[in-house]
């Protein structure tokens, strides 16, 4: 029979999505280019729907697919596309290889009230603009998440071992890079998540995609009436148990010949393990299910049903509704003797160029960490509290971790949500994310009566100019007009723990102006020249 071929297929297909997607979220090199894994990411369910919220675009479309999908096949997604899903089935591949248990599992009755409360939770706070409970609970986001905070870093350490070693015997492939820092805090949430993760995996298979994940409760509801379905004929069962006990989403009861298909996560193990070929794939198959108290809530299935569908049928109605210069030189800038006092007063965080407005970014952003592990210079940092409660982990520019490279429209170009709008290089330029401010009581010029000048130096847009301030000194001046917000002057400034310049964030971006250009207007006689 070809469906027991199904497993092999969906096997190779899952893991290349399982492996590219890990190593999109670990790429230090940058080998990946942003067009590539804009593309790969074009059938995550959660991103594509919040982003034809945001956009309507034919690259916000991936969702319709998966539904088409889903329709068709049963919950294909969950199997082979989700990242997530497909990382918990090779840990409860390792589960039985571990424990030596070659039957782990056994038919459970779902837990319908958990699982349709999260989604329609979910449902909720989308409508009412909030964005909090799927940033939390989206399978997509929480295996970037993994990734970029847990995996990275120690791919990093790892590269950064080998490298004196490599280098010692005349190999310069490898070289040693900075690990960007995270606050601690910051990691509680999603160390969390992975231990359950890991362990509802090892112990109960897909029991997470079967009663947290509002992704797989929706598709799950969708492919009880898909076309091509799994069942049981009883004609040829014998009874032997295999389906039920190899079965990860434990949705097969043999002794009642029962699929419960919104389970189901198209694994295909019962097909290829079923000695009778009694457990069938087909089209149109529609096996009326026994009533039982362990399957079916008290009351009228009827009105069940219909609100089922009218909660379907709102949810279908929501959805319609090369960089300009390089890590700065420390090496002239001068140390302050004395530690600053004046804070630095910041009304509002600053979200990256191309995300329109932190209203806008905050709605639409499943802080998936993409834009974090893309971003050149580690100015992305995730958020604990910056955009309080409802943007816990959306990334926010942290400029003392980094600066926003003038060129670079990384984050834009792989944002698979539309939180951050792709830009042109020329649109980034003039895109002002934040104003600079310049406090001149913290400044090295004004305490220790010292020439610096970093921030001047490495403004790209000459916002940061430096005047006259004693017969010898200058100091910085600057001029809000032409900044961008990019961070390069409060990020180089030398004073701490409060800087002497600083970036505040503007709760809408605006335009800046361009910076006039220099012109040597005095003609060059190339005689003067001795060569």
């Amino acid at each position: 029979m070809l469906t027991r071929h199904l497993k092999t297929v969906r096997v190779v297909v899952s893991l290349f999505f399982l492996i590219v997607a890990a190593l999109i979220f670990i790429d230090f090199r940058q080998e990946f280019s942003e067009s590539f894994i804009s593309s790969f990411l074009f059938l995550q369910f959660a991103p594509s729907v919040v982003k034809i919220l945001q956009v309507l675009s034919l690259s916000a479309v991936g969702f319709i697919l998966i539904l088409i999908l889903t329709a068709l096949f049963g919950r294909v997604y969950c199997s082979t596309i989700c990242p997530l899903g497909i990382f918990q089935d090779v840990v409860s591949w390792l589960s039985v290889r571990l424990r030596r248990k070659k039957w782990p599992y056994k038919y459970a009755k779902p837990y319908n009230i958990l699982r349709y409360s999260l989604l329609g939770l979910t449902v909720v706070f989308l409508i009412s603009g909030s964005i909090l409970i799927l940033n939390l609970l989206d399978p997509y986001s929480n295996f970037g998440r993994f990734f970029t905070y847990f995996a990275k870093p120690l791919v990093l350490e790892v590269n950064n071992w080998l490298s004196p070693i490599l280098t010692s015997r005349g190999i310069y492939a490898v070289f040693p890079v900075s690990i960007p820092a995270i606050r601690w805090e910051i990691l509680i949430y999603p160390a969390v998540m992975l231990a359950l993760i890991l362990w509802l995996s090892y112990r109960y298979g897909r029991l997470y995609c079967n009663t947290v994940c509002p992704v797989g409760t929706l598709l799950g509801y969708l492919s009880k009436f898909s076309l091509f379905r799994i069942y049981i004929d009883e004609k040829s069962c014998t009874s032997c148990g295999r389906c039920d006990r190899i079965c990860k989403s434990s949705c097969m009861s043999f002794r009642d010949g029962e699929v419960d298909f919104s389970r189901c996560v198209a694994c295909y193990n019962c097909l290829k393990i079923c000695p009778d070929n009694a457990v069938k794939y087909s089209v149109n198959h529609r096996k009326p299910l026994p009533v039982s108290s362990e399957t079916v809530a008290p009351g009228p299935a009827k009105a069940t049903d219909e609100s089922k569908r009218s909660f379907l049928m709102s949810f279908l109605i929501l959805l319609f509704g090369i960089n300009r210069f390089s890590k700065a030189s420390v090496d002239d800038i001068p140390t302050p003797e004395q530690d600053t006092t004046i804070p630095e007063i910041k009304n509002y965080p600053v979200t990256p160029p191309g995300s329109a407005s932190i209203s806008s970014f905050n709605k639409a952003c499943t802080a998936c960490t993409l834009c974090v592990s893309v971003c050149p210079t580690h100015v992305l940092q995730p958020s604990l509290l910056e955009y309080g409660v409802s943007g816990l982990l959306q990334p926010h520019m942290d400029f003392h971790a980094g600066f926003c490279n003038f060129d670079c429209t990384s984050c834009g170009e792989v944002c698979p949500t539309g939180a951050i709008l792709p830009l042109t290089q020329d649109k980034k330029h003039v895109t002002q994310i934040g104003v600079v401010r310049f406090e001149k009581e913290n400044c090295v010029v004004y305490t220790d009566k010292t020439s610096c000048g970093a921030c001047s130096e490495h403004c790209p847009t000459r916002a940061c100019d430096m005047v006259p301030y004693t017969d010898e000194l200058t100091i910085p001046e600057i001029n809000e007009a032409t900044c961008v917000g990019c961070g390069a002057c409060e990020y180089i400034c030398p004073t701490r723990p409060y800087r002497a310049i600083y970036v505040d964030g503007n709760p809408r971006h605006e335009i800046a102006d361009r910076p006039e250009t220099e012109r040597v207007d005095r003609e060059v006689d190339f005689e003067e020249f001795p060569f």
